[in-house]
């Protein structure tokens, strides 16, 4: 019986990403389901904090001054993002599939869990401080909703998170 992992990503995942989760599941029954969220909704005080603490002072200004997408564009750069992990995923001998899923991707990580029966999660995110500091980013609130082990990992990196 194959054993189905979930990745919950951010942005498109990277070679090393790929690498780090197939370092974790070489075994060729693991098949992965890969959710996308479309960057729909954006808290821009979260966003500034998390922008200021990696430095990143052009994104800083974009949120300042209400440079956000529009959601049509959004859901679009979540399905390259999606079509990218595939990608990538595929090129580490990894099988998976995956779909885009609402800005919120706990109600959909849900219906994942059950129609799959998933075996664990993996999160890959770029460091998000006020959420992470206060436990309220995905792979925090995905281990209290669902019970399920739940690897958080920071995108480019074989950084965990907490």
């Amino acid at each position: 019986m194959a054993r189905i992992v979930i990745v919950l990503t951010e942005d498109a995942l990277r070679p090393s990403d790929a690498a780090n989760i197939a370092a974790l599941h070489p075994e060729p029954e693991t098949t992965f389901e890969v959710l996308v969220p479309a960057d729909t909704e954006q808290n821009v005080v979260a966003a500034i904090i998390d922008h200021l603490g990696l430095l990143d002072l052009r994104a800083v200004w974009d949120d300042v001054v209400g440079r956000h997408k529009p959601e049509a564009e959004a859901r679009m750069d979540a399905a390259d993002a999606l079509a990218a992990s595939l990608a990538e995923l595929a090129r580490a001998g990894l099988t998976a599939q995956g779909r885009v899923v609402e800005d919120d991707p706990l109600p959909d990580l849900a219906k994942t869990i059950t129609a799959t029966a998933a075996a664990e999660l993996i999160v890959v995110t770029t460091p998000q401080m006020l959420e992470d500091t206060f436990h309220r980013d995905w792979a925090h609130r995905a281990r209290e909703a669902f019970g399920l082990p739940v690897l958080h990992f920071y995108t480019g990196t074989a950084r965990v998170g907490s």
